[in-house]
């Protein structure tokens, strides 16, 4: 099972943690600019997933992963991803990153 986590630069970040492999990673980017980030991450266990939200004061939750669409496989979580972000012909496209520096600063 696959697992897509989102973060928003500047509004909120999730964390993959125990139970999570991330796989592979994605800026969204719309009209030049980074809107968001993908994590493709395989569900090894039922774990949580934190979801900080950035604004002030911050507030941390913990997610249950079973609260999380799933895919059963790579490929349908990536056209899952290709579907929420086509905007017939606006300027958006999805562009790789190292899933090491999902939560990295742009």
């Amino acid at each position: 099972m696959y697992v897509i986590l989102t973060t928003k630069p500047g509004q909120f970040r999730t964390e993959a943690g125990e139970g999570l492999q991330p796989i592979e990673a994605w800026d969204y980017v719309f009209f030049g600019r980074v809107k968001a980030r993908f994590l493709i991450a395989e569900l090894l266990t039922p774990t949580r997933v934190r979801v900080i939200d950035e604004g002030e004061p911050v507030t941390v939750n913990s997610v249950p992963s079973k609260f999380l669409e799933s895919f059963q496989s790579l490929d349908a979580a990536r056209r899952e991803l290709q579907h929420l972000c086509s905007f017939g012909s606006m300027q958006a496209s999805l562009q790789p990153r190292d899933p090491a520096t999902f939560n990295a600063p742009a």
